[in-house]
C-alpha cells in the first residue's frame, strides 16, 4: 500500500542542478530502508522560486524541502520518511513558494489573504508527470468520459462558448466561437493545432504546463476535436523544449494504451489521434498561418488572411489553432460546467490567466490568478514587492511585443477588456517589472533588436521598418540623436503597425510606441544628450551601467 507520494522538481533548470541525482539517492535510501513498496517517488513542476530548486515535495502533507543536494535526499528519507521528523533546515521557506500551492501567501491590504485561483496549474507540482494513473487520480479524462458519453458535439461546444473562454496565447480571441466556424464547415477533414511555439522573450508559462501536466493538453485537444468533428490533432512545439516534447510523447504513448487517445476512445466510436511536430526557432511561427506553413514543410512565412485557418487550414482544411494555456482550460470548464467558470474572473473576460513574473521584484516565477488582479497586487503580494532599494517605474506586459506602462497602470485591472481600454494588452502573460534604472530607452532597443532579428522578411514594413528603428534608437543611445527623431520613430513605429503582413509584425513596434506615449520626456532628453537614469554611454559612468542593464535586457530578450 502506497502511503507517500515524493516529487522532486523536474523542470530544466532542476534537472541541470542535479535533480536526477537528487531522484536516485532517495530512491537508494528507500530501498536501503526497505520503504520502496510504500513511497511512490517521481517528478514534479519546479513550482517555486528558481533559487530554491531543485526542490522535493511529500505528500499527502504537503511539506517542500528546497533547494536540495543528492546527499539532502538521503536524509530526508531517513528523517522525515523513516523516523517521522520534519528536516526543519531543508524547508523551503513559505514566501518562496510563489505559486502557493502549498503555502498561503501573505495577507495583503486590509488584511485579506490572497491565493491563487489554480485551473491550469491546479495538478503542476503535485502529480508526476510521467504517471497517467496520478492524472486519472486527479479527475483526467472524466471530461473526456463526461462528454463522449452524455453529451453532443454540439453541447461541449456550447458550454466552451458559454464559459467566455478566450484565447489565452495573446489575442483573447472567444475560443468557442472559433470552434464554431470550424465545426460548421462542410468538409468532413478537420483538424485542431496546438500552438506550443512559445517563443515570446520571458513567457514559459507553456512550458511549464506542458512539462507539469502533459495530459491536461492532450485532453483539452481531444475535447476539441469532438466538439469540431476532427479526428487528427497536431502539437506544434518549440524546438528547444526537449523535455515538454519527450513527456508530451510519453503522455500519448500511455494516453493510447488507456484507450483515450486513439480509435474508438472508450467505446464511443470518436477517434482521435495526436502527432508531434517540433519546430526550428524561428519566433514567426508562433504566428497561426506561419506555424501551419511550417508544419507542411514550407519555409514559416504568414499567410495572407482571409482565409482564415477556420476555414483554410493545415493543408487547406478547416483547423483549429489554440495555445497551450487555452487548451489546458477546456477540461475543467466541460467537467464544472459554464457557470462555475464565470465564477471566476470578471464578467468581460472570465477565468484565470497564467503569468510569469521577472525583474525588480523580490520573488520571480510563475503564477496563476483570476482575471481582474491589478498590477500592483501582482508586485507587492505574488513578487513579494519591489527589490531592495527599488521603487516601480515601468512594467512590460505581455511579452516583448507587449506595452511599456507607467505607475499610472498599478491599479488598472488585469483582464482583456481593461488593459484594452487603456491602450494596453496582456498579451502571452509575461510581466517584466523594472524599477526606477531602468533607461526606457536602452529597454526599447533591446526588444526591438530582437524584432529586427527575427523579421521573416516577407514585408517590407516590418523588414526594414525594424532596422530603421534599430538604428535611431543606436544613435539616441549614443548621444547623437537628431531633433527629428522622435517624429521619426513615431512614424516609422505606425507605418510597421498599420501596414505589416502579419500580426507578429504589427505588434513589433508596440515597445517603442508605448515608451514614447508614456516616457516622450526621457527619450527626448536623450536627444540633448542627458540619459536621466544614467544607463547610456553619454552619462557620467553610463558606460558600465549600460553593459550591466543591457546583458540584463538581452537576457530576458533571448
Amino acid at each position: 500500500m502506497i502511503r507517500a507520494t515524493i516529487l522532486v522538481s523536474g523542470d530544466p533548470q532542476s534537472l541541470g542542478r542535479g535533480a536526477e541525482e537528487v531522484k536516485i539517492a532517495i530512491e537508494a535510501e528507500l530501498s536501503f530502508y526497505g520503504l520502496e513498496n510504500e513511497i511512490e517517488v517521481g517528478f514534479g513542476g519546479g513550482m517555486t522560486r528558481t533559487d530554491m530548486l531543485p526542490t522535493v515535495s511529500i505528500y499527502p502533507e504537503g511539506v517542500v524541502y528546497g533547494p536540495v543536494k543528492p546527499p539532502d535526499g538521503a536524509l530526508i528519507v531517513e528523517e522525515h520518511l523513516y523516523k517521522g521528523r520534519v528536516v526543519e533546515h531543508l524547508l523551503t521557506p513559505p514566501d518562496a513558494l510563489v505559486s502557493g500551492h502549498i503555502a498561503s501567501l501573505p495577507a495583503g491590504k486590509e488584511g485579506k489573504r490572497h491565493a491563487e485561483k489554480r485551473i491550469v496549474l491546479r495538478r503542476v507540482g503535485v502529480i508526476d508527470p510521467y504517471n497517467i494513473e496520478e492524472y486519472v487520480a486527479y479527475d483526467g479524462y472524466f471530461a473526456l468520459g463526461q462528454a463522449l458519453t452524455t453529451m453532443t458535439p454540439a453541447q461541449v461546444l456550447d458550454v466552451v462558448r458559454e464559459s467566455g473562454l478566450q484565447g489565452r496565447g495573446g489575442a483573447g480571441f472567444p475560443t468557442g466561437l472559433k470552434w464554431s466556424f470550424v465545426a460548421n464547415r462542410p468538409e468532413e477533414i478537420r483538424y485542431v493545432v496546438c500552438n506550443a511555439d512559445e517563443s515570446e522573450p520571458g513567457t514559459f508559462k507553456d512550458r511549464m504546463i506542458l512539462e507539469g501536466d502533459p495530459h491536461a493538453v492532450l485532453e483539452g485537444m481531444a475535447l476539441a476535436g469532438y466538439a469540431v468533428g476532427a479526428r487528427e490533432g497536431w502539437i506544434y512545439i518549440r524546438g528547444e523544449y526537449a523535455l515538454s516534447k519527450e513527456r508530451l510523447e510519453k503522455a500519448i504513448r500511455q494516453a493510447e494504451e488507456l484507450g483515450v487517445l486513439g480509435d474508438d476512445i472508450m467505446g464511443s466510436g470518436f477517434s482521435f489521434h495526436i502527432h508531434i511536430h517540433a519546430g526550428a526557432g524561428a519566433y514567426v511561427c508562433g504566428e497561426e498561418t506561419a506555424l501551419l506553413e511550417s508544419m507542411e514543410g514550407k519555409r514559416g512565412i504568414p499567410r495572407i488572411r482571409p482565409p482564415y485557418p477556420t476555414v483554410y487550414g493545415y493543408h487547406g482544411m478547416p483547423t483549429v489553432v489554440n495555445n497551450v494555456e487555452t487548451l489546458a482550460n477546456v477540461p475543467p470548464i466541460v467537467l464544472n460546467g459554464a457557470e462555475w467558470y464565470r465564477a471566476v474572473g470578471t464578467k468581460r473576460s472570465p477565468g484565470t490567466k497564467v503569468y510569469t513574473i521577472l525583474g525588480d521584484v523580490q520573488n520571480t516565477g510563475l503564477i496563476e490568478m483570476p482575471m481582474g488582479v491589478t498590477l500592483r497586487e501582482v508586485i507587492e503580494i505574488y513578487g513579494g514587492g519591489m527589490k531592495e532599494g527599488k521603487t516601480f517605474k515601468c512594467a512590460q506586459t505581455g511579452g516583448a511585443s507587449g506595452s511599456t506602462i507607467p505607475p499610472d497602470f498599478l491599479d488598472t485591472p488585469m483582464d482583456f477588456a481593461s488593459m484594452a481600454e487603456k491602450g494596453a494588452g496582456l498579451g502571452s502573460g509575461a510581466l517584466l517589472i523594472c524599477g526606477q534604472d531602468t533607461c526606457v530607452v536602452d529597454l526599447a532597443y533591446v526588444l526591438m533588436r530582437f524584432f529586427q532579428a527575427e523579421s521573416c522578411g516577407k514585408c517590407t514594413p516590418c523588414r526594414v521598418g525594424t532596422t530603421r528603428i534599430v538604428e535611431t534608437l543606436e544613435r539616441i543611445r549614443r548621444g547623437e540623436g537628431l531633433p527629428d527623431d522622435l517624429e521619426r520613430l513615431e512614424q516609422t513605429a505606425r507605418y510597421i503597425l498599420s501596414t505589416s503582413f502579419c500580426g507578429l509584425g504589427q505588434a513589433a513596434p508596440v515597445p517603442i510606441l508605448t515608451a514614447l506615449k508614456h516616457f516622450r520626456d526621457e527619450v527626448a532628453a536623450h536627444i540633448h544628450g542627458d540619459c536621466p537614469t544614467g544607463v547610456c554611454a553619454m552619462s557620467n559612468g553610463g558606460e558600465a551601467m549600460q553593459s550591466v542593464n543591457h546583458n540584463y535586457f538581452v537576457k530576458i530578450a533571448s
